[in-house]
C-alpha cells in the first residue's frame, strides 16, 4: 500500500541559535550541512561542530531516527541523506523528516537514497525544498518485519560495496606509497635524482594516427578524481567532435590543467578525443615511462606545488609555463620500470575488486528499485 510521507512522518526545518547557548564540546548536536561531511557521519550523525545547551526549547530538538538533508542552496544538488543516531538540533539550511513508528527510519532513509534532491528544489535564485515537495511523495508501506527484512538486505549489500571501495583505496595508497619509497617526494627530491624539464622529457603532443568513424569523446566530468580512473566511456560521430578538443592514443599521459587540486591524470587505454583542458603529454621513452609520469603528477606535494601556480578565480587553471619549466626527477629508466610492473600488479588487483564492486552495485540499484520503484 502506498502513503504520503506527511500522513506517517513529521517534518521540520531547523533553526538559528544564538552563540550564547552553543559550545564546542558537549550537548545537543547542532547540525550543519558542513557536518555531514564529517569523518564518521557518513550515515549517522554521530558528532557535530558546534552542541546546544541541553536547556533549549524542546520545540528545537529531532528526535533520533530523523532523517536529514540540506534544503536550501547548492548543497541540496549534493544529495546528501543522513540519519540522526541521538537528539540533535540543526540550522535553517537543514531538513528533518520524523518518522513514525509505522516506519523504520532506516526504510524511510533508503526510501530518501533513491529520490533525487536535485530535481525537487524550486526555480528561484536560491534552490530550496519545502515540506510541499516532500509531504505528497508516496513509499510502499509494507509491514515492520517485511521493513526490517529490506533493511537487513540493503544494509548487507551496502556493506559490501564499502568494503570493496575501502579496498579500492588501499590499494591505491599501496602505490602511491610504493612512489614515495621508491623514488621519494618529486618536489624535494631527496634522493637527488637527476631533473629534465617538463617540455623536454614529456611535451605536450598530439596523436595524429587515423581514427574510426566512431571516436571516444573525454571529458572531464567522466575522470574520477585524485585516481584518473575512466568512469564513463562515450562515443559519438567524428563529425560531432568539437574544436575545443586534443587527441592522445596509448603513449600519452593526459594531465587536467583545470582546477589542479582535483588531480585529474589519466593513463588512457585506447586513442581518442578529450577537451581541451586535458594536456596529452608524450613522455620520452628512453627517460621516463607513463607510470611513473602520472604517479609524480598525482603526487601530494606535485599538487600542493602547482595549485599554487595558477590564473583565474573562478577556473583556476595551471600556469603552463610554470608546468613546462617544472624540474621533473629522472630516476633510473629499469627502476621506472619496476614500478610500472608493481602497478600492472596492483590494476589486476583492482580490475577484480572493481568488478565485484560493480556486481554488488547493480544488485544493490536493482532492489532499491524493485523495492521503492
Amino acid at each position: 500500500m502506498k502513503v504520503k510521507i506527511g500522513d506517517i512522518c513529521t517534518l521540520k526545518s531547523g533553526t538559528s541559535l544564538k552563540e550564547d547557548v552553543l559550545n564546542t564540546s558537549e550537548g545537543i548536536p547542532y547540525i550543519k550541512v558542513s557536518d555531514m561531511n564529517l569523518l564518521g557521519n557518513e550515515k549517522y550523525i554521530v558528532s557535530a561542530n558546534l552542541y546546544a545547551n541541553k536547556d533549549i526549547n524542546t520545540k528545537m530538538i529531532f528526535p533520533k531516527g530523523t532523517v536529514l538533508f540540506p534544503k536550501r542552496g547548492g548543497a541540496i544538488g549534493t544529495n546528501k541523506k543522513r540519519i540522526a543516531n541521538t537528539e540533535i538540533c540543526a540550522d535553517l539550511n537543514t531538513m528533518g523528516v520524523i518518522p513514525s513508528q509505522k516506519i523504520r527510519p532506516l526504510y524511510l532513509f533508503y526510501y530518501f537514497q533513491n529520490i533525487d534532491f536535485g530535481e525537487l528544489c524550486n526555480g528561484s535564485s536560491v534552490p530550496q525544498i519545502n515540506n510541499t515537495d516532500i509531504a505528497p511523495m508516496e513509499i510502499e508501506l509494507v509491514s515492520l518485519e517485511k521493513q526490517d527484512r529490506i533493511i537487513a538486505n540493503l544494509d548487507k549489500l551496502q556493506s559490501i560495496i564499502t568494503h570493496r571501495k575501502q579496498q579500492l583505496e588501499k590499494l591505491d595508497e599501496l602505490v602511491k606509497a610504493r612512489f614515495v619509497e621508491m623514488f621519494g617526494e618529486p618536489i624535494e627530491n631527496p634522493k637527488v635524482w637527476k631533473t629534465e624539464l617538463m617540455n623536454d622529457i614529456a611535451p605536450a603532443v598530439n596523436y595524429n594516427g587515423e581514427f574510426d568513424d566512431e571516436v571516444w569523446l573525454l571529458n572531464l566530468d567522466m575522470v574520477e578524481t585524485q585516481t584518473g580512473r575512466i568512469l564513463d566511456y562515450l562515443y559519438v560521430d567524428k563529425n560531432e567532435v568539437g574544436n575545443s578538443t586534443c587527441t592522445f592514443d596509448t603513449s600519452n599521459v593526459l594531465y587536467s590543467k583545470l582546477r589542479p587540486y582535483l588531480n585529474k591524470v589519466v593513463i588512457p587505454d585506447r586513442c581518442g578525443y578529450a577537451t581541451s583542458e586535458l594536456v596529452p603529454l608524450q613522455p620520452v621513452v628512453s627517460k621516463i615511462n607513463r607510470e611513473y609520469l602520472a604517479f609524480m603528477l598525482r603526487s601530494a606535494s606535485f599538487v600542493k606545488m602547482i595549485n599554487e601556480k595558477v590564473a583565474g578565480a573562478k577556473m583556476p587553471r595551471v600556469s603552463m609555463g610554470d608546468f613546462r619549466k617544472f624540474a621533473v626527477p629522472v630516476p633510473p629508466i629499469d627502476l621506472q620500470n619496476q614500478f610500472a610492473t608493481f602497478v600492472e600488479q596492483i590494476n589486476k588487483s583492482k580490475v577484480a575488486v572493481q568488478k565485484a564492486l560493480d556486481e554488488a552495485q547493480l544488485l544493490f540499484d536493482s532492489l532499491m528499485q524493485e523495492y521503492f520503484g
